[in-house]
C-alpha cells in the first residue's frame, strides 16, 4: 500500500529532486530556476499558499503532488488547483499516482471545494488515459494564458 503524507520541512530536498525529475520528463528542465530551499520557504512560511504531499516506498520518495486553492466566480465556491502530480517511472503502475490523486481529491472534499483542476500536456497520452480512467474530463476548448515576470513588467509599465 502506498504511503502518502503531507510534506514536512525535512522532505524538501526529496521533493525538489522529484520536481527536477518531472521537469525532465516534461522536457522542461531548462525552465527550472527554483531550489529546495525556495520550496521549503513557500511550503512552511507563516501563510503558505501551496501544499504538497509525497508518496513513499519504504524510505524513498517516489512521487509528489503540489496544489493550492482557487476560486470559481461562476460557482461562487473554492476549488483546488493541482499544480503538479508525478511518480517516478520505475514506481508507476503500483498505485502511487492514484493514491496521490485520491489524497488531493479527499482534501478538496474536506475543504468544501466544488472542483479540482489541473493541466496535462497534450502529448502525454499515458497521463491523459490515467486521468480519464479516474473520472476526470480533459477539457478540449481551454488554453492556458501566461505572462512571465518580464511580460508582467512590460504590461504594467505601459
Amino acid at each position: 500500500m502506498a504511503e502518502i503524507r503531507a510534506a514536512r520541512p525535512e522532505d524538501c530536498d526529496a521533493l525538489y529532486a522529484l520536481v527536477r525529475a518531472l521537469a525532465e520528463y516534461e522536457r522542461l528542465a531548462h525552465a527550472v530556476t527554483g531550489n529546495a530551499q525556495m520550496l521549503r520557504e513557500e511550503l512552511f512560511c507563516e501563510r503558505p499558499v501551496i501544499e504538497a504531499a509525497l508518496a513513499w516506498e519504504d524510505d524513498r520518495a517516489v512521487g509528489f503532488a503540489l496544489w493550492y486553492p482557487t476560486f470559481s466566480t461562476f460557482l461562487a465556491r473554492r476549488g483546488l488547483w493541482l499544480e503538479d502530480i508525478y511518480v517516478v517511472p520505475e514506481a508507476r503502475g503500483r498505485g502511487y499516482g492514484r493514491a496521490l490523486l485520491r489524497y488531493c481529491a479527499r482534501l478538496a472534499l474536506e475543504r468544501g471545494c466544488s472542483r479540482m483542476e489541473w493541466t496535462v500536456l497534450d502529448w502525454n497520452r499515458p497521463s491523459i488515459a490515467f486521468y480519464e480512467a479516474a473520472g476526470a474530463a480533459v477539457l478540449p476548448d481551454w488554453r492556458i494564458c501566461r505572462m512571465d515576470r518580464a511580460a508582467l513588467e512590460r504590461f504594467v509599465s505601459g
